[in-house]
């Protein structure tokens, strides 16, 4: 059978060929032959060769590239794609047993994403094209892992952009209601089924260990969810304190406090927002706060709201600050640049009276690798500050 072809325009050329692997829709000049979910061949408007690509007949990103080469896309390339990215994750099973395996586009993998969460895989099809082939996708990661189970996390809303159902639910083998896991000897329980994105915000681990090692005195963990960073800091912390406006999340994040025999750590279920002015009002102050809020900016429409967001939680946890205290602050919205965050925290230091110096400069875990070209594939960024008068 003939591979389908997509002709796109120069711009979208110019664009696959300095490394970026999506083509937008207003990039392609005729998908005539192509159907939604198939694998084609993808041509410039002169007949030259591009690449290879995921084919969407509903998203705006029209086309996910696979590979700038003429080979064939077939099972043993999959596997080949699937056990190099496995292979870079090699070592980090002796930090963590929930780690992310594949990271989309970050692997060369578009719209695919494997996390680990001890013996159990949740798989995500984020594409037409992955959602196409997720059976043989099953099938390999059961040859390559011999997992105890893989379970879907389909339920997340770029599916629908994509003309996909939202759906949950166990592909291959018994997957339990909840698990253990451990990171950086610290242990979670987790419900791949049932939590947020996968199960845990595997690209926090390494800044939860960072926090820990420079946080000291009394902390505060605002947006907490399972008490990752809590946890963390309790290691060096004379007391803890976490906040979230998530009942289901304050629960969880206690019994894993129980789970680790963390006696001076407490949760309570509270509006961030509203709570950092009850503080602020009440005198209260610490040595340490840990701001890891939801992404406030989730489209370019958002930002300046979003910037209004974080200055706000910041310029507050500023105050609250002891001199010599510790901010961790992070962002996990793709369209607030490192530069806008910066420039966020600095506004929110003047305002505050405060000077502060940034001591480390952070980003996602790296099991959440960066592609050059791809700047999409960078989304969180996280400022260690120190409060100096």
């Amino acid at each position: 059978m003939q591979q389908p072809v997509v002709t796109i325009t120069r711009r979208g050329a110019d664009r696959a060929r300095s490394g970026h692997l999506w083509i937008y829709r207003s990039d392609v000049s005729d998908a005539s032959a192509a159907t939604g979910g198939a694998v084609v061949r993808v041509t410039d408007e002169r007949g030259r060769f591009v690449g290879q690509a995921l084919y969407s007949d509903r998203s705006e990103i029209a086309l996910r590239l696979l590979t700038w080469r003429n080979e064939l896309i077939d099972r043993a390339w999959w596997r080949t794609r699937l056990r190099a990215a496995i292979a870079r994750r090699k070592g980090l099973e002796r930090e963590a047993d929930a780690f992310r395996l594949v990271y989309a586009e970050g692997d060369l993998l578009p719209s695919l994403i494997v996390d680990r969460y001890g013996d159990v895989l949740v798989l995500q099809t984020l594409s037409q094209g992955t959602e196409a082939i997720k059976s043989l996708l099953v099938e390999l990661l059961l040859e390559e892992l011999q997992p105890r189970a893989i379970v879907e996390r389909n339920d997340v809303r770029v599916r629908r952009l994509e003309g996909l159902d939202m759906r949950a639910g166990t592909l291959y083998g018994d997957a339990p209601a909840e698990l253990e896991v451990a990171q950086h000897g610290i242990r979670f329980l987790i419900a791949p089924l049932a939590g947020q994105k996968t199960g845990a915000f595997l690209d926090q681990r390494e800044n939860h260990v960072a926090a820990g090692h420079l946080a000291k005195g009394r902390a505060l963990d605002c947006f907490t969810f399972n008490g990752a960073f809590a946890l963390n800091l309790a290691r060096t912390c004379e007391h803890v304190t976490g906040i979230d406006i998530s009942a289901e999340a304050v629960a969880a994040a206690r019994r894993n406090a129980e789970l680790n025999g963390a006696t001076n750590v407490e949760f309570r279920e509270a509006n961030v927002f509203d709570a950092l002015r009850e503080l602020q009002d009440a005198h209260a102050s610490y040595d340490a706060i840990v701001l890891d809020p939801p992404a406030f900016a989730k489209n370019r429409a958002s930002v300046a709201p979003a910037a209004r967001g974080y200055k706000e939680i910041n310029l507050r946890a500023l105050k609250l600050l002891n001199a010599g205290g510790t901010l961790i602050t992070c962002t996990c919205s793709y369209h607030i640049t490192e530069q806008m965050f910066q420039e966020m925290l600095a506004a929110a230091a003047a305002d505050a009276h405060r000077r502060v110096q940034i001591i480390e400069k952070r980003i996602q875990a790296r099991d959440h690798p960066i592609l050059v070209g791809v700047p999409e594939t960078l989304y969180l960024k996280c400022l260690i500050a120190r409060v100096i008068d």
